[in-house]
């Protein structure tokens, strides 16, 4: 048996997104940009579904543009409000993904742009009176606000519509991050005025390598990749025809049944979480879960162990998928720099088991069982 417990990574795709991708391979074969019939196909059905993903968030399909995923959308709104736009200062956090945070660093080294890292708290918190007096004090200058909707190590949220309305008030642009939370909670940018947000459809069971950007039409830029006149002249290169019809059809699932897979997620990550206190000593949890926090991700911090430097590899071998932190740093020699900003005990090891609709309470408790022979369990558990 394996367990799966690392969908704030990527997620399956979906048996009825592949079913809907399938056709496609098959028989959509034309190049939207061409003008013959098989070109007309294939752009009738991509344009359905930038109508099918802009409805999803109260967008105009003018307003959505297709990309490789996150890190390009993240990109390509923080380089081009710079660059297009007059961005001279930036306020982000020091816990976004690095896709954020390399892009603001880019542009503070290359442009000059002065960025605000603002402090969070232990629990990964920003002080929205911070951003405030920071937001009064960039005077003329103009200023993006950067903040992801929900971290992606430790699930901390930010309140999108309190962000949103300072920004409004004090005439900065907001880019938010929110390729944790689009398909998993309810987004109205009519309702909450973004100037760009992100998403990736292999976070919501779609396929990976695709996403898109919205763009409010009141804070427009041009092409972050030149070429060709594709995605209304914002994006050269030939459009993932299957694998954006494959993020329209996930998408559009996720948001028909967002409650209920809220309400199913919700119970597995609350029942390891009582397991977990039940069953070990000294357990704790990274990230605001009494608070705003992102329902599909628990970031448990395991106390000091000579077993916590292998903790990963033994779970792996036990047949449980889960991380030590963001997929995209894995590789790399470095801690976590969520884990840094909130000051996490270094010398505990913190794992982060994420969740989807597929999981089971009795992969919960398999995750348990095998945690039993590599994790101290409590005194009084012993003699269960």
């Amino acid at each position: 048996m394996r367990v799966y417990f690392d969908n704030a990574a990527t997620t399956a795709i979906s048996e009825e997104v592949i079913e809907t991708m399938l056709p496609v391979l098959r028989n959509l074969y034309g190049n939207p940009s061409s003008i013959h019939a098989e070109g007309r196909a294939a752009r009738a059905a991509l344009e359905t579904a930038r109508k099918t993903v802009a409805q999803s968030i109260g967008a105009g399909t003018g307003e959505i543009f297709f990309t490789s995923g996150g890190t390009e959308s993240n990109n390509m709104a923080i380089k081009c409000a710079v660059r297009d736009l007059g961005v001279q200062r930036i306020i982000s956090s020091p816990t976004e993904h690095h896709c954020g945070t390399h892009a603001i660093e880019m542009v503070q080294k290359i442009k000059g742009t002065e960025v605000v890292w603002l402090p969070v708290d232990a629990c990964g918190r920003i002080d929205y009176a911070v951003l405030e007096t920071e937001l009064a004090a960039s005077g003329d200058k103009k200023t993006l606000v950067s903040l992801m909707h929900a971290n992606n190590e430790i699930g901390t949220m930010i309140d999108l519509e309190k962000v949103s309305a300072l920004c409004t008030q004090y005439g900065a642009l907001f880019h938010s991050d929110t390729v944790q939370t689009v398909g998993h909670f309810p987004i109205d940018v009519q309702k909450t005025p973004l100037s760009f947000m992100a998403g990736a459809a292999h976070k919501f069971h779609g396929p990976k390598g695709v996403g898109f950007i919205y763009i409010n039409p009141e804070t427009p830029i041009k092409p972050f990749i030149d070429g060709g006149a594709q995605e209304r002249n914002m994006r050269g290169g030939t459009e993932n025809v299957y694998g954006i019809i494959g993020l329209a059809k996930a998408l559009e699932l996720a948001c028909s049944e967002m409650e209920a897979r809220t309400n199913y997620i919700t119970d597995i990550r609350n029942y390891l979480k009582e397991r977990l206190l039940q069953t070990f000593d000294n357990i704790q949890f990274n990230g605001d879960l009494e608070g705003d926090s992102l329902y599909t991700v628990l970031n448990v911090a395991f106390p000091p162990s000579p077993k916590n430097e292998l903790l990963l590899l033994s779970l792996d071998i036990a047949g449980i998928s889960c991380s030590g932190g963001s997929a995209c740093s894995s590789g790399s020699e470095k801690g976590s720099h969520v884990l840094e900003a909130i000051q996490a005990d270094p010398a505990r090891k913190s794992i982060r088991f994420s969740f989807s609709h597929y999981n089971t309470r009795d992969e919960v408790d398999f995750v348990v069982e095998k945690l039993k022979g590599i994790v101290p369990v409590q005194a009084s558990y012993a003699y269960h």
